[in-house]
């Protein structure tokens, strides 16, 4: 047992039973240097003996190389890469070099690692043990950090160690480790201070020591001047390194290098030592007064002794040792830390070693390591003697920083680049990414002026970038809606027609550019051919995946659900598939919104469910759009009321004037549900405010109508009718045309209505929009029953219910109950209901197996291991009393399963 650690030390132990009961873990020790934390994983590794151990470090110097610690921890592992989904394998091959191939997202390697750790545990309890976690490099930190979330029942631990702060492990189990108790810091410095001590020298130790272990052995050992009467004990941190450092100097010169040697490379590989030292004239038998061990692995008594060490050393020391340890690197098998080492090594210009590290750059990029590949450019560019090259790789390694989540230091990149020689093309570039960069930092007014600033130059230099860029400034736009400093209408109109209009992409643009220019009488058949196109052909999944979210906009721009339902079903598993995180959170908003549309509500939530799977696993956060529409659009007032107040409040704060829009269309199907018609009314005025807007404003517009019909105030409904009219007309959809027909008959009378309301069923009774098409039932059924005619009121108002009752609707399946009572018919109040037995998340995955998924596919989509989804399946079984997948079918119900009848 560890000094003065029993709390600590049992609660490990106590992790680690349950681990070898089939438990999985992670727990973060956090705490200043020197406080014990290596210690404790020690014992971990340990009391694990009878466990798979597996180590990794962070390494200050290695901060920048991409993957540079997962490698460490997963290398022992990799036999069991066969077990894991194809896509997954294929994503930890990549990344480690094992194969060539699409950069795989770092999610999609996140769900690898989990997979191959729960595969290893297979055959016995695996424990990861990661030392200097604040140190880890920003890809590995991310993928440890995702596995660490999701892990339920694979048999595995994970046991971190770093000082604080923290980021990236928030909400994770921490294990702060601080002092030691007085009398266990009294016996520490008593067993190595085994001289005389003055009491005043003894007291002013442990009381600047606070019970840091590593300053009650080192302090002792500083210089004895520094000891007297207990003055100029100041800094710990401080004062151990320089003990460390003293203790260093005393060493012969020979040592020294040798220490310095180590400090530089942290690989820890013994054999690239001897062969770097030896280069250099050390020999292996110099002593390192126990502050470095050389067998299996080169190991520093203390992350500090490296500090010490290396920044001790004056630069020409430190490149002396670098250029001995890129030469003894293997060009073959290691030439990127072999690039690196060389360019820490050179003073000046050197196009040789800026060449090896661009190709560095690359072969980064291929593995995903962004942040690696921007200091290799960066490093690159600073050993580059030619101007226009330098700006080149400045404004390279700058669009990596932008992809990699730095935006401060890509602006001071591109701040470079614009210093240097003027160059057409290379300015275009640098507009094109400030514009990205304005977006990405919550500028998003400011997005598309900047990248209309800069499309021009694209024209004649480079009609495709020209293109892309004209794109996203629509896109831009159309985000920041009524907080665009330039309107979506001001981008169309300077946006030229295609030379060559054959491609998805371009077809897309032109339709878009006429759309906003033109409106949508117009325009509408472009459009139409653009979402044929999209759907007709195959794209790259790279272009997929950039043009899709804007395309599914576009078909509700335009009414057509059934290109919705399509290009937001093949947008989510072509970002799936690539484990893009960063775009997933758009394509289960586009998914989500279509199966609402459709009445999926289970489907809805379940996407929901995963969109907060994401949040939880990245760390990113976004407006709740869509955790505030499935509850708007049950009818549950509490929880999407204090959903739809935050997400206005973020949306305001980012200037997303699109966000604003949907979130107050949500606002008003709620409130039209309940019934709270004028409430309703100001929620859609507010979302059909700006009148550049169309798509969600359209659907508002309906709401509006409803609400203000609902009111009496007809002449706000008149007016909105005829908005809603501009844009559903020229589409020929049956949603669109039902849509208009619902709202045209809600201000209309006698046979006109009727026949409007008649025209509204059947058309929405033919597209994909079951909820419009009960809502159109129900309004039908109110409209029959104030004229008296009882009985037809009744069949419509049934089948209102029917459909309300069956999909979750319960505010607007409240609503026809209502309307239906009032009728005299005796209506028993019902909801749709699963078995309450079973959690939210073994919910999500009955559901998922119910619907013929196996355990990988619902891992996948829930970020969790194919193990846990096997645990979670049995519990799921034993609850319902069931055996088998098959059983699932009956045991749940599906979205529209029957749920009984009237009397």
């Amino acid at each position: 047992m560890l000094l003065g650690r029993g709390t600590e030390c049992a609660k490990l132990d106590g992790t680690l039973a349950a681990v070898r009961n089939g438990r999985s873990d992670a727990i973060v020790l956090v705490g200043e240097p020197g406080a014990g934390k290596s210690a404790l994983l020690a014992h971990v590794g340990e009391a694990a003996a009878d466990l798979r151990v597996v180590r990794a470090g962070g390494v200050e110097s290695e901060m920048e190389l991409a993957y540079a610690a997962l490698h460490q921890l997963c290398r022992p592992l990799l036999e069991h890469l066969d077990r894991l989904p194809g896509p997954q394998a294929e994503g930890v091959e990549t990344i480690f070099g094992l194969r060539s191939g699409a950069v795989p997202g770092a999610f999609l390697v996140g769900l690898g690692v989990l997979n191959l750790l729960a595969e290893a545990a297979r055959d016995r309890p695996v424990v990861c043990v990661i030392d200097d976690a604040q140190w880890l490099d920003s890809a590995s930190a991310q993928v440890l950090a995702f596995v660490a979330r999701r892990l339920s029942a694979e048999s595995v631990l994970m046991v971190f160690a770093g000082r604080t702060p923290l980021p990236g492990f928030d909400g994770l189990n921490r294990l702060p480790v601080g002092g030691l108790p007085d009398g266990a810091a009294r016996k520490l410095l008593s067993s190595v201070v085994r001289w005389p001590l003055d009491d005043g020298v003894r007291a002013a130790i442990l009381a600047e020591a606070r019970g840091n272990p590593l300053a009650l052995l080192e302090l002792p050992l500083t210089d004895p001047s520094s000891l007297a009467g207990g003055f100029g004990l100041l800094d710990t941190s401080r004062r151990i390194e320089e003990s460390f450092r003293r203790r260093v100097d005393e060493l012969p010169a020979e040592s020294r290098l040798l220490l310095l040697l180590a400090a530089a490379d942290p690989v820890g590989d013994p054999v690239l030592l001897w062969r770097a030292a030896a280069a250099l004239g050390v020999t292996r038998d110099a002593p390192t007064g126990g502050l470095l061990t050389v067998a299996d692995r080169v190991a520093f008594r203390h992350p500090l002794v490296r500090s010490a060490v290396y920044h001790g050393a004056d630069l020409a020391e430190q490149r002396a040792v670098h250029r001995a340890l890129g030469e003894a690197t293997s060009a073959a098998s290691d030439p990127d830390r072999r690039a690196w080492h060389l360019a820490q090594a050179t003073v000046g210009e050197d196009e040789t070693i800026a060449a090896e590290l661009e190709a560095s750059a690359g072969r980064a990029q291929a593995r995903g390591g962004l942040a690696a590949a921007a200091a290799f450019r960066e490093r690159a560019s600073m050993l580059t003697g030619d101007p226009d090259r330098r700006a080149d790789r400045e404004l390279a390694a700058a669009r990596d920083k932008y992809h990699a989540g730095s935006p401060a230091e890509a602006r001071i990149l591109l701040d470079r680049v614009e210093a240097g020689p003027p160059d057409a093309l290379r300015a275009a570039h640098v507009g094109q990414l400030r514009g990205h960069l304005a977006f990405a930092t919550g500028q998003s007014g400011r997005a598309p002026v900047l990248l209309l600033e800069t499309v021009r130059r694209f024209e004649r230099l480079d009609p495709a970038a020209a293109r892309e860029t004209y794109l996203d400034a629509i896109t831009y736009a159309l985000l920041a809606g009524r907080f665009a400093g330039t309107p979506v209408t001001e981008v169309a109109a300077v946006t030229p027609p295609a030379a060559d209009g054959s491609h998805a992409q371009d077809l897309l643009v032109d339709a878009l550019a006429q759309l906003y220019r033109e409106g949508h009488a117009k325009a509408t058949p472009a459009v139409q051919r653009a979402l044929a196109a999209f759907r007709r052909d195959e794209l790259p999944a790279g272009e997929a995946m950039r043009c899709l979210g804007i395309a599914c906009h576009a078909a509700y721009e335009v009414w057509d659900d059934e290109a919705w339902e399509a290009l937001a079903e093949l947008g989510l598993r072509h970002t799936r598939a690539a484990g893009a995180l960063v775009m997933l959170p758009v394509a289960l908003t586009q998914r989500i919104g279509a199966h609402l549309h459709a009445g999926e509500f289970d489907a809805a939530s379940a996407l929901v469910e995963e969109a907060e799977a994401v949040a939880e696993a990245t760390g990113m956060t976004r407006p709740a759009y869509d955790a505030a529409t499935v509850p708007a659009w049950r009818g549950d007032s509490t929880t999407a009321s204090a959903l739809i107040g935050a997400a206005m409040r973020t949306v305001e704060q980012r200037g997303e004037g699109i966000g604003l829009t949907l979130i107050q269309h949500t606002n008003a199907v709620l409130l039209n549900g309940l019934g709270r018609f004028p409430e309703a009314l100001r929620a859609a005025e507010l979302a059909t405010a700006d009148p550049g807007e169309s798509a969600f404003a359209g659907w508002a517009v309906a709401e509006l109508v409803e609400a203000a019909a609902r009111t009496g105030d007809r002449a706000t409904a008149a007016a909105a009718v005829d908005r809603l009219a501009r844009t559903t007309e020229p589409s020929g959809t049956d949603w669109g045309l039902g849509t208009l027909a619902r709202s045209r008959a809600l201000i209309s009378d006698g046979k006109a209505a009727e026949a409007l309301y008649e025209e509204a069923v059947e058309r929405l009774g033919r597209s994909r929009g079951r909820m419009a098409l009960a809502r159109a039932h129900l309004l039908f059924g109110e409209w029959l029953r104030q004229e008296r005619r009882i009985a037809e009121a009744r069949s419509q108002l049934r089948t209102a219910h029917e459909h309300f009752v069956s999909i979750g609707a319960e505010a607007f399946a409240a609503r026809a109950r209502q309307e239906l009572v009032a009728t005299g018919e005796t209506v028993a109040a019902r909801t749709r209901s699963d078995n309450a037995e079973l959690t939210t998340q073994e919910l999500q995955i009955a559901r998922r197996a119910r619907d013929g998924r196996s355990n990988a596919e619902i891992g996948a989509e829930l970020f969790l291991s194919a193990r846990t989804i096997e645990w979670h399946l049995r519990k799921v079984f034993t609850k319902l009393g069931i055996t088998s997948r098959r059983e699932l079918r009956t045991a749940l119900p599906a979205p529209g399963a029957p749920v009984g009848g009237h009397q």
